[in-house]
């Protein structure tokens, strides 16, 4: 859905539509679990007017705002069904990013590799400029303390490490208009 917002109001009005439609379901480790990747895109567009040399011009910016739902682990949770069919989805795109996000911080594998796996997701499509194009992305990784989740933490730690290791060159593209 592409929403057309001149003030802050309106995005966040989308932003909490968005919030409301997002999937969610209870299993045995989660009574929130997040079902879904969730991904807010907003393009920006400044203009600045030049007077003395009569051209407007203007600049265009995307940031993609991403909720990944966790990866986890059928036996833990004990999920079945649906719930099970969307573990195994969510799984399988969290892995698709990992593959392409080490790809990308490595460089002796993107010299080996004749490409990167970017259309095996969807997700990973959406966030391809993001990843390896001409962007700058950062990375806020959620995890927890308690003992018992030792594992999951030392997992998404290493994931946030390869991501800090992928080296965009960020661009502003802009338009001049007489």
């Amino acid at each position: 859905m592409v929403v057309e917002c001149t003030s802050i109001q309106d995005l966040n009005a989308v932003m909490f539509e968005g919030i409301k439609n997002r999937h969610q379901g209870s299993h045995e480790l989660n009574k929130d679990s997040s079902r879904s990747h969730s991904i807010l895109t907003v393009y920006l567009i400044s203009e600045t007017e030049n007077k003395e040399e009569n051209h407007v011009y203007k600049k265009y910016g995307k940031i993609s705002f991403v909720d990944l739902a966790g990866s986890e682990r059928l036996k833990e949770s004990l999920s079945e069904g649906n719930m099970a069919k969307e573990t195994g989805q969510i799984n399988k795109s969290l892995f698709t990013l990992g593959k392409v996000i080490s790809m990308l911080a490595s460089k002796e594998k993107m010299i080996n590799q004749k490409y990167i796996p970017f259309r095996d997701s969807k997700l990973t499509m959406l966030l391809q400029d993001s990843l390896g194009g001409t962007s700058r992305a950062l990375l806020i990784a959620c995890v927890s303390p308690a003992e018992t989740y030792v594992d999951e933490t030392v997992s998404t730690l290493n994931f946030a490490t390869r991501t800090m290791n992928i080296k965009n060159k960020p661009i502003v593209q802009m338009d001049a208009k007489e």
